[in-house]
């Protein structure tokens, strides 16, 4: 931070009290000036001597005879009551930037820093303090310390900024708005291998921010200017961007990543505290969402994770709508980047209507790039499938209805494996016991149990809270996995079963010749006899099984007595009457 020291005499005011200041002096004050609440008993000569507007109002005071002058700064009013006293309105910097050009009329020393350098330069300008009056005036100085040393400074150009927005007009009139502006955009855009000034650089949130001073051999990122620049108020922040981002010259990734360190650095995460200050917060995300860098109108260069943050507050501050639309069509873009956790901040509406924009976008996609996209995995498809099962298994404030609706958006070409869906169903009949039969047939319709793991399976075998067709759907594929069967005969099988829709005159017959077939080649299946199909599975599936079809119990049981008849010793009268049939029919 740099300094500039002015004028050579010691400071002589002193203050009596809190609101009353004088110039020590041999001579009585022959000039009272009243700034807002604090008065100054100073000397005319100095300050004509300096200032044209203090000779006017000066002159003007001894017309009136009196040696009043009252200036009130910006939180103050004139006091119409008091018609012998001059008043001047909105003196920018108030009492502490006339302080300083007071002494710097008895050429007292006095310092600029880059804190006050934009009040005293506004205040200089308000008194004209210009070159006509005297030479080396006060605003030629304040003009060689900006030029020479403020805008030249990294840090000290961004603190100018800031001290600008409450001196507006004053600061922009005088175009100290716009040149610290261009002073800070130029240094963002210079070649990150020329820089030789601190700067802050905290990129993890791991600690307190840091200085980090420039050394010959490290490496200066490309987003090192990010941290001080997020320091700006938004509409300060918003100048000095968009000048970054119409130069073409920094890389949009770089963009994105201090628009996301902006909204964390001041979004509050409090709905409360977004709540308390809406408007605020409203233009901040609108304005964010202007500066996102696009391609093609997409904000690729963003994460899903923070567009759905910023829709998050877009909608608790009541953002414009074209806003909302904006962000909601980028989500949609981008959702199979999203996480649960992510959606779970939403309702369940909006969830719906942003899969649904993301299904509408997929169809439109051409032939040509839906082979590309198969050759290298199709993985966006398959994840959206993926994280809408894991957010309805997860999400404990859904309806049916909106289950069911949410479910159904989904293609099938999303679902290769419906393990995903079967939980979520689960979760669901688990949280809401209270469901007709109705119902958790319509809510297990969703699910094919043709397309359930080995592992879900077997679970799903034995859960009592489902629907006892879709057990039996279950196990009848289970029969079929463990009697070794052809992936043809599978294939063709379940082709003419359909989840729980079926009626049951239909079911019954499918149910007869199935339970045929699959005595055939139990009796064909020495394995099969002596220890697989239902007598691996669970005690209650094994039921339900042998209640549907009874007489595979009894076919296994005959081929297991008969397997099994060398090793036991039946009844000697049934032994001789079998070896009297034996020996007549040898005879």
């Amino acid at each position: 931070m740099k300094f500039m020291k002015l004028g050579s005499k010691p400071d002589t005011f002193e203050a009596d009290g809190e609101f009353v200041k004088y110039a020590v002096s041999d001579l009585d004050s022959d000039v009272t000036i009243n700034v807002g609440e604090v008065t100054f008993h100073l000397h005319k000569f100095p300050l004509l001597s300096k200032s044209n507007r203090m000779q006017r109002l000066v002159c003007q005071a001894n017309e009136d005879k009196t040696d009043e002058i009252t200036m009130f700064d910006i939180s103050c009013q004139a006091n119409e009551d008091k018609t012998d006293e001059i008043t001047i309105l909105n003196i920018p910097g108030g009492h502490d930037a006339f302080e300083i050009c007071a002494k710097f009329c008895y050429g007292m020393t006095v310092t600029l820093s880059p804190a006050n350098i934009t009040a005293v330069r506004c205040a200089a300008e308000y008194l004209e303090m210009t070159e006509d009056v005297d030479c080396g005036n006060l605003i030629y100085k304040s003009e060689v310390f900006l030029n020479s040393a403020m805008f030249r400074s990294w840090k000290d150009s961004i603190i100018v900024l800031q001290t600008t927005k409450s001196l507006l007009p004053w600061s922009e009139d005088l175009k100290l708005v716009s040149r610290c502006i261009d002073a800070v955009s130029a240094k963002i855009l210079v070649n990150p291998e020329t820089v030789t000034w601190s700067y802050t650089h905290n990129r993890k949130f791991s600690g307190p921010d840091k200085i980090v001073e420039y050394h010959r051999e490290s490496v200066v990122p490309k987003d090192w200017w990010v941290e001080d620049v997020c320091e700006l108020e938004i509409d300060m922040f918003k100048q000095v961007m968009s000048i970054v981002k119409s130069s073409g010259r920094m890389n949009n990734g770089v963009i994105a990543e201090a628009l996301r360190y902006y909204v964390a650095r001041w979004l509050p995460e409090s709905m409360e505290s977004l709540t308390s200050e809406a408007s605020l917060n409203k233009h901040l995300v609108e304005t964010v969402v202007f500066l996102l860098p696009r391609v093609n109108r997409k904000m690729s260069y963003s994460t899903c994770s923070f567009l759905l943050k910023l829709l998050k507050v877009a909608i608790l501050v009541g953002a414009d709508e074209t806003v909302k639309e904006d962000l909601i069509e980028n989500v949609s873009l981008k959702l199979h980047e999203a996480s649960v956790k992510d959606l779970l901040r939403h309702e369940v509406d909006l969830v719906h209507r942003i899969v649904d924009q993301f299904m509408a976008d997929e169809k439109r996609v051409s032939e040509d790039d839906r082979y590309k996209e198969f050759v290298l995995g199709n993985g966006i498809l398959l994840s959206v499938g993926r994280l809408i099962d894991a957010y309805l298994a997860h999400n404990s404030n859904l309806t049916l209805s909106s289950f069911i609706e949410l479910s159904e958006l989904i293609p099938e070409s999303a679902r290769p494996i419906h393990d995903g869906l079967y939980k979520a169903i689960d979760t669901f009949l688990k949280e809401h016991p209270e469901l007709t039969k109705s119902e958790k047939k319509r809510l297990s319709g969703l699910m094919d149990v043709r397309k359930l793991t080995t592992e879900a399976s077997t679970h799903a075998a034995q859960n009592e809270r489902l629907p006892l067709r879709v057990v039996v759907q279950v196990l009848y594929f289970e029969q079929l996995r463990a009697n070794h069967s052809p992936v043809g005969s599978v294939a063709t099988s379940s082709q003419s079963l359909t989840p729980v829709e079926k009626t049951e005159e239909v079911k019954d017959e499918e149910a007869t010749t199935k339970k045929v077939e699959l005595s055939k080649k139990s009796r064909g299946s020495k394995s099969t006899r002596s220890g697989g199909g239902a007598q691996l599975m669970p005690s209650r599936s094994r039921r339900i099984f042998e209640k549907i079809w009874p007489g595979k119990r009894e076919s296994s049981n005959k081929s297991s007595e008969v397997s099994s008849g060398s090793s036991q010793s039946p009844p000697a009268k049934s032994t001789s009457s079998s070896s009297r049939r034996r020996r007549h029919s040898i005879s």
